[in-house]
């Protein structure tokens, strides 16, 4: 399983579309989820190294979303 809580993401999915989700459901959009934070969490530290800074701020983040990739 990922490292995702699964009562955070049934707790999501109940609150935003009334729904339940089964246990496998959960763990797989959990392991989901956590490639795509690896794969923005990658971009984002690029970004910043770029822009010679050693912190990720909200702004490479969200260059992650506005590039597409």
């Amino acid at each position: 399983m990922a490292t995702i809580s699964r009562s955070a993401i049934k707790e999501l999915i109940k609150k935003k579309f009334k729904a339940n989700i089964t246990k496998n459901g959960v763990d797989e959009l959990a392991r989901i989820l956590e490639l795509e934070a690896k794969r923005i969490s990658s971009f984002a530290v690029q970004n910043a190294k770029r822009s010679k800074r050693d912190k990720v701020t909200r702004s490479d983040i969200r260059q992650y979303a506005i590039k597409g990739k």
